[in-house]
C-alpha cells in the first residue's frame, strides 16, 4: 500500500472518529439548541496540544478553542499523572475558552503507559449561572457575571463522574437538568474517539500522524505563496465605535497577523479571548489559500498572529469576553480588508454576522437560544449568500428547527423567512438578512446580543450597504417597539412577541453594473422588489 494512500485512511480515520463523537454529544443532550442545532465540536489532538483532526460540524472558533486550552490543562494536570479513565473540564476564557457556557471537556488516551493523545469535545449549555439566562448578559461589567468560571478541573475517574464537581455545576444553573444532561454527553463523545483512537494506535500511528500534518503545512506554505509578499492594512469598527486594526505581512510562505493598534479592552461583553480571535484568523486566512486543506495543526504552523494583551482580541481578568463574535466578525473583516489590496479582484463586502438572543420564563424556568445569521457580503466574482453569515461559523446555520422548540417551550414561531431588498445593491449583490417573529405564550424576559445593526455592513469597490438588523417588541395591538442591541432582562408578556431581524450583507462594485438579467432574477425570485414608482 502507497504512503500517500496510507495517509489519506489515516485522515479519514481520525475524522470519522471525531464525527462519531460529535454526533453522540448531539444525540445525547438535553439543551434544545444542541439538539437541534447541532451546536457541538468534536477533535483530536496530541499531547503537544496540536490539532490532529476535527469533526465536520465544528466551526473554526471552536477547533482554535480545543487547541488553545489543552496546553493549559497539561500545565495543571501533566500527561505523565494522568491515569486511564480520566476526564477533564474547563471553560476559562483567560485559558483558551470561550465564555463561560461553552465547557471544554478533554479524554487522554495511552500508549504505553501514557497520555499520547487527547479528544475533545465541546458545545454551548444551556446555563451556567451569571446575570442573565443563557449567558447573554449583555451588561456584565467583569467576568464574573458572566458564569461560573471553570479552570481545568477533574470531572471524571475510572470510577465515574466525581459528583461534588458535577452537584457545583448543577447549583449554579438555572436549567439543572439540562446541564448535567448536556455534561454527561460531552464525556459520551470524548469516550467514543478515545475507543476509536485507541483501535487506531499501533507502532505506524505516531509517524503517519507528523506525516499527515507536515504535508498539510507544506500545502498551506504553498498557498500563502501564491499571495505577493509584503505588509497590507485594515480595520473593522463595531456598533459600540470601537476598532479592530491588523496588518498582515506576508514572507515567502509565512504570514504575520498582527493586531497591534486595536482598541484596549472594555468593561463590556464585547472583548474576544485570545482562542477566538485566532480562530476568526484562521477563517480569514482559509478563505485565500487552497480550500482543499484540511484544517489540521498543518494550516496553524505557517501563522504568526500578534494579540496584543487587554486589547479587544485578547482580554484580561477580570475583563468580559462572552461577546467576543462581533470583536471576532470585525478581526475577520480587517483581514478581508487588507488582503483586498493585495490580491485585486478577491475583495469581498462586509456581512451581516449572527445575531444572538435568549428568551427565559419568568413563572417557570424555561429557556430558548438562538443565533441567527445576517447575509453574507457580496464578492468580486459572486452574489452573497442568503442567511450564512456566521463567517468563523463557515457558513453554518444553527437556527434551531420550529417543530422541536415549539413542542418544548412555551412559544409560537409565526415566521422564519428572508427579508427582501436587505442585501445591498452592487454589481453583486448582497445576501439577504432574516426576520424571526417568536409569539409568547407565557410572560418572558428577553436579552440580545447584537452588531452591525447601528453600523449595517458596508459595501465594497462602490457598492452599498446592507439593510441595518434590529430587535423589536410587538405588542397585542400590532405595533413594534425598537429593543436595545444589547438589550438585557427586558419583559415579554403573554401575547406579545419577539421580533429579531438580521442586516444584509454589503453589495460589491457599482450598482449600475450589475446586469438586468441578474436584477430579473432577483425580482422573480422575490429577493428584491419593484421600485416604487
Amino acid at each position: 500500500m502507497s504512503d500517500d494512500l496510507t495517509a489519506e485512511i489515516l485522515r479519514n480515520a481520525l475524522c470519522t472518529a471525531a464525527e462519531e463523537a460529535s454526533i453522540v454529544v448531539v444525540r445525547s443532550a438535553y439543551s434544545t439548541f444542541i439538539v437541534e442545532g447541532a451546536d457541538a465540536a468534536a477533535a483530536v489532538l496530541d499531547a503537544e496540544g496540536r490539532l490532529i483532526a476535527h469533526s465536520t460540524s465544528t466551526a473554526i472558533i471552536q477547533c482554535a478553542s480545543l487547541r488553545s486550552a489543552l496546553p493549559y490543562l497539561l500545565r495543571r494536570f501533566p500527561a505523565a499523572e494522568m491515569t486511564p479513565g480520566d476526564v477533564f473540564l474547563m471553560n476559562d476564557v483567560y485559558q483558551g475558552g470561550i465564555h463561560a457556557n461553552d465547557l471544554l471537556v478533554f479524554r487522554p488516551v495511552f500508549r504505553e503507559g501514557r497520555a499520547a493523545y487527547f479528544t475533545g469535545t465541546l458545545i454551548h449549555v444551556a446555563d451556567l449561572s451569571g446575570l442573565s439566562a443563557g449567558g447573554m448578559a449583555s451588561d456584565a461589567t467583569d467576568v464574573f457575571l458572566e458564569g461560573v468560571q471553570l479552570p481545568p478541573v477533574r470531572i471524571a475517574t475510572s470510577s465515574g463522574l466525581v459528583d461534588d464537581v458535577v452537584a457545583i455545576l448543577a447549583a449554579n444553573s438555572r436549567t439543572p437538568g439540562k446541564l448535567v444532561g448536556d455534561l454527561r454527553a460531552l464525556i459520551a463523545g470524548a469516550n467514543v474517539a478515545a475507543r476509536r483512537i485507541e483501535e487506531l494506535i499501533d507502532v505506524r500511528f505516531a509517524d503517519g500522524v507528523a506525516a499527515y500534518l507536515a504535508d498539510t503545512e507544506r500545502r498551506m506554505r504553498a498557498s500563502l505563496r501564491e499571495i505577493p509578499d509584503g505588509t497590507y492594512s485594515g480595520s473593522y469598527t463595531l456598533d459600540d465605535g470601537l476598532t479592530v486594526r491588523v496588518a498582515v505581512t506576508l514572507d515567502d510562505g509565512a504570514a504575520t497577523i498582527d493586531f497591534t493598534g486595536t482598541d484596549p479592552q472594555v468593561p463590556l461583553p464585547v472583548n474576544s479571548g485570545f482562542s477566538q480571535t485566532l480562530g476568526g484568523v484562521m477563517y480569514a486566512i482559509r478563505c485565500y489559500v487552497d480550500p482543499t486543506l484540511p484544517l489540521n495543526e498543518g494550516c496553524f504552523a505557517p501563522l504568526d498572529v500578534v494579540m496584543p494583551e487587554g486589547s479587544l482580541v485578547h482580554c484580561t481578568r477580570p475583563y468580559p469576553g462572552g461577546g467576543r463574535f462581533g470583536t471576532v466578525a470585525a478581526a475577520e473583516e480587517a483581514i478581508f480588508s487588507a488582503l483586498t489590496s493585495a490580491l485585486p479582484g478577491r475583495g469581498v463586502a462586509a456581512s451581516g454576522i449572527l445575531q444572538g438572543f435568549s428568551l427565559s420564563g419568568v413563572g417557570r424556568p424555561w429557556l430558548h437560544m438562538s443565533f441567527d445569521l445576517g447575509g453574507m457580503g457580496a464578492g468580486a466574482h459572486r452574489d452573497g449568500p442568503d442567511a450564512t453569515g456566521a463567517l468563523f461559523g463557515g457558513g453554518r446555520n444553527i437556527i434551531p428547527q420550529t417543530e422541536p422548540v415549539e413542542a418544548r417551550l412555551p412559544v409560537r414561531i409565526e415566521a422564519v423567512e428572508l427579508i427582501p431588498d436587505s442585501g445591498g445593491d452592487g454589481s453583486r449583490r448582497g445576501g439577504l438578512g432574516t426576520r424571526t417573529v417568536i409569539r409568547l405564550l407565557e410572560d418572558a424576559r428577553v436579552d440580545t446580543r447584537g452588531d452591525r445593526l447601528h453600523r449595517p455592513p458596508p459595501g465594497a469597490e462602490g457598492g452599498m450597504p446592507g439593510r441595518p438588523g434590529g430587535y423589536f417588541r410587538e405588542l397585542a395591538d400590532g405595533t413594534r417597539e425598537p429593543l436595545d442591541t444589547k438589550a438585557t432582562r427586558q419583559p415579554l408578556r403573554a401575547g406579545e412577541a419577539f421580533v429579531l431581524e438580521t442586516s444584509g450583507g454589503g453589495g460589491y462594485g457599482p450598482p449600475s453594473a450589475r446586469a438586468e438579467a441578474d436584477r430579473a432574477r432577483d425580482l422573480a425570485d422575490g429577493r428584491t422588489t419593484p421600485p416604487t414608482p
